[in-house]
Parts: C-alpha cells; sequence; structure tokens
C-alpha cells in the first residue's frame, strides 16, 4: 500500500493502524520529523506491541516482504505529492458473523464501520481498494459497501469509478460513507470540488430530507458532491444545516450514501439507522 504524504500534512488520523504489522519507510532526508510524529502517534495510540518502523528503500523488497508474510503500509515522501493516492490492505480479510454477505471496499476504512456492520450479523470480506470486479462478485455479495477514506474523490476515481460503475449494474444494494459517498455520486454522473471550509468535528446538524428531522453528525472530509451536477434520476436525501451541502442521496431502492459518519465513536450516534436500512435493503434483495 502506497500512502503518499505531503510535508506539513497530518494523515495518520486517516489511517486504520490496527490492520498492520509492519510500516516501511521511503522517505527524504529533511522528513525526519516524519518518523517522530508517526513513533509519537504510535506510542500514544498503545500501538507499539503489534506495530514494527522499518526504514526500507527498495521498493521491490518491501512489495516482496509484504507479499509473502506482512500486511503492511509503506509510506513514500519521494514522489514529491501532496495527495492520498490510496490506503487500503493488501490482503484479503473475512469475518464470519451471519448468513447474509457483504464485500466492503476498504478505501481507509474505520474500525468502527466494521464493527457496525458485524453488529446486524453480516459477514464481512473486507478487499483492497482496486479489487476488480469479477473478484468481488465472485463472493456473490448480497451488499456492497465503499468505505471512507482520504484525499480526492477524483484521484481516487481514476481507478475506483469504473469498478463502482460495474457493480452499479449489478444491481446488488450498495452503500457508502464518505468517500464512498463522493465516489458513488461520481460514478452516478455528479461532480464533486473541495470545499472553501471543510467539514470537521462531531456537532454537525444534517436534516433528512425524507423523514424531516434533523441528525447531529461527526464529519471529517475538504470535497463535496456539487448539487448543480446531480442527475435528475439520483435523489438527494440529506443536506448540511450549516452550508446546505449535500450529506447524501438516494437513487432507486439499491443504492444510498452519506457524506458524515454514522459509525462515529464516541458519537453521535443519531445516525446509526443507516446501517439498519443498509440490512434492511440486502434482505429485500437476498
Amino acid at each position: 500500500v502506497n500512502l503518499f504524504y505531503g510535508q506539513n500534512i497530518s494523515l495518520f488520523e486517516n489511517i486504520n493502524f490496527e490492520l498492520f504489522n509492519h510500516i516501511y519507510l521511503d522517505i527524504n532526508d529533511n522528513d525526519v520529523c516524519l518518523l517522530d510524529c508517526l513513533n509519537n502517534y504510535i506510542k500514544e495510540s498503545g500501538l507499539e506491541k503489534i506495530i514494527e518502523v522499518k526504514n526500507w528503500i527498495k521498493r521491490q523488497e518491501v512489495i516482496e516482504a509484504l507479499d509473502k508474510s506482512s500486511i503492511g503500509l509503506l509510506i513514500n515522501t519521494k514522489n514529491n505529492t501532496h495527495s492520498v493516492k490510496y490506503t487500503s490492505p493488501l490482503k484479503y480479510f473475512e469475518y464470519i458473523y451471519g448468513k447474509l454477505k457483504v464485500v466492503a471496499i476498504d478505501y481507509g476504512i474505520k474500525q468502527n464501520i466494521l464493527n457496525c456492520l458485524l453488529d446486524l450479523n453480516l459477514e464481512v470480506i473486507l478487499v483492497p481498494a482496486k479489487t476488480s470486479v469479477e473478484k468481488i462478485l465472485s463472493y456473490s455479495p448480497n451488499g456492497i459497501f465503499l468505505s471512507n477514506g482520504p484525499g480526492d474523490p477524483k484521484a481516487t476515481g481514476k481507478y475506483a469509478i469504473p469498478i463502482i460503475k460495474k457493480l452499479i449494474r449489478s444491481r446488488i444494494p450498495l452503500f457508502g460513507i464518505c468517500l464512498g459517498h463522493q465516489l458513488i455520486s461520481l460514478a452516478l454522473g455528479a461532480k464533486t470540488k473541495k470545499m472553501f471550509q471543510g467539514h470537521r468535528g462531531a456537532n454537525h446538524p444534517v436534516k433528512n430530507l425524507e423523514t424531516e428531522k434533523v441528525e447531529i453528525t461527526s464529519q471529517n472530509h475538504g470535497f463535496e458532491v456539487t448539487e448543480k451536477s446531480i442527475p435528475k434520476d439520483v435523489k438527494i436525501t440529506h443536506k448540511s444545516l450549516f452550508d446546505g451541502s449535500i450529506e447524501g442521496i438516494r437513487k432507486g431502492k439499491n443504492i444510498f450514501a452519506v457524506q458524515y459518519h454514522p459509525e462515529a465513536s464516541p458519537g453521535p450516534h443519531d445516525s446509526h439507522y443507516l446501517f439498519q436500512e443498509f440490512k434492511k435493503m440486502i434482505n429485500q434483495n437476498a
């Protein structure tokens, strides 16, 4: 996995470090501060015993090590870019809890999203971001989940959108959160843009336009789906009461997504119903 790190940009909060047992560094000499920040973050998070940080220079050696024995993360700062390409495990995980099966595409998934899916007694198969449509469908999923993740959705979309378009055509229930919401929107024909002021925090009021109820939500994003670009056959379901930006969409009976984080831990938990809605959708199409 490649995480491209821009100077003065902290991306650690977007990474589920518990998925990895090694971190391999391929960094410039003037990025020593990155190593200090990383080590401090791991120590403060109580992850010292499960994560080993290594300074690897030869990229091929990293790839061979990951293929043979490790679930790891490669941090690279030699490409002179300030954007995240993608964060995703190279290996597959399967959590067997129930009869209904969900494939979760990992663009940088948060652990509590998995917890919320597993709490519904779903079998969850977590796959890397670039997994082919054929591989995903080979699991015969009853539902497909698109995770959160960092970065510009258009950049991730270069490889993700062709996959998502084919998944949409499969008519399997599809649910996306945060980056997943943006990628679904792009695949449906909408556009995204960088926000003047991103949404960060745990006290964002969002109105559910279908129920007329207001939810207090947790948010962490700097891009948004533009309202004017949304196709006529896509319904806007949620809006921010701060700035009126799009917070949720739905198309037909099988596709829906939200910009915010209903799985937020700790809270708020106003939007946990969305996971129940996903399971209901799966049941209706099983």
